[in-house]
């Protein structure tokens, strides 16, 4: 059975990383280089990488910065914004990315997605949906940075683009982007049990006990975030120690430990006494010459 995952989200604007609060307001992070190599060296599994600015400016993703982050990204790398033929595609995976996300593109040209899996095999095609809940309780896909209506719901438009030829959905909330509350577990739920593809979900956490309900209740295959990531330094440990906890048979890729793990707060992992650590990180012939 394969391992569930932890996934980091990076969203791009004007060429900065940001965090985004109910697609409406993006507070700036820093330039993408140092974020992308902090969680790639943090035991994240994948990053997704967006570029919020490319549709609006009728450009896809700039190769020369793929490349330059691709340079400090040593896991998987998505990379979607403004992509809208396969030849884009194949300018991102030059550049250095294993994945190409679409959204708005495949919304408005559906075969696109049939082209690049054609090109390059369905487990590089990513379908990125952004979903809003109706007053009918219905979740809606929406396009061009969740301002745009498509008529569709989920379910309907996971299955057709599984069809079509999808490998993978990275489902986002509009709804919980930014909210702190949790995933929309109905939404994640609804796609999950419509489709045979893994489900990426994202939208809302706001505390490390959040991501494995995303696995254990919604049915995803992985668990992504972006706001909280930002600024804790072991986020990711404690993301993937509180899902290991909660029963999800999650990654361990990385040589921090995640059992018996205590953290502040704030996130930060906490030292533990000197005799336990010796125990965790030395065979017993190392602490025999201690």
């Amino acid at each position: 059975m394969l391992k569930k995952r932890l996934i980091a989200c990076l969203l791009m604007r004007e060429g900065l990383i940001v965090q985004s609060l109910g697609f409406e307001r993006h507070l700036p992070i820093g330039r993408p280089r140092f974020p992308i190599e902090f969680v790639a060296r943090w035991d994240v599994d994948e990053i997704v990488l967006l570029d919020m600015s490319a549709t609006p400016e009728n450009r896809g993703p700039d190769p020369e910065v793929l490349s330059m982050l691709s340079r400090h990204c040593f896991v998987p790398l998505t990379v979607g914004g403004g992509i809208r033929s396969a030849e884009d595609v194949y300018r991102v995976i030059r550049s250095g990315a294993d994945k190409a996300a679409v959204n708005t593109h495949a919304v408005e040209r559906p075969e696109l997605l049939t082209e690049i899996a054609d090109s390059f095999g369905v487990q590089c095609v990513v379908l990125s949906m952004d979903c809003r809940r109706e007053a009918d309780g219905t979740h809606q896909v929406y396009t061009r940075s969740g301002t745009q209506p498509t008529g569709m719901t989920a379910p309907e438009w996971a299955k057709k683009a599984e069809a079509l030829g999808a490998g993978e959905i990275f489902l986002n909330s509009i709804d919980r982007d930014g909210s702190k509350q949790g995933y929309d577990l109905d939404l994640i739920r609804s796609v999950t049990e419509a489709v045979g593809i893994p489900v990426i979900a994202c939208g809302g956490v706001g505390k490390f006990s959040d991501f494995a309900p995303a696995v254990l209740d919604g049915g995803a295959s992985a668990a992504a975030a972006a706001n909280i990531f930002h600024f804790i330094e072991h986020s990711t440990i404690v993301a993937k120690a509180q899902m290991l906890r909660a029963g999800v048979d999650v990654r361990l890729d990385s040589d921090a430990t995640y059992t018996d793990r205590e953290f502040s707060e704030e996130g930060r992992l906490m030292m533990l006494p000197l005799e336990k650590l010796l125990d965790i990180q030395l065979a017993p012939k190392e602490r025999d010459v201690l």
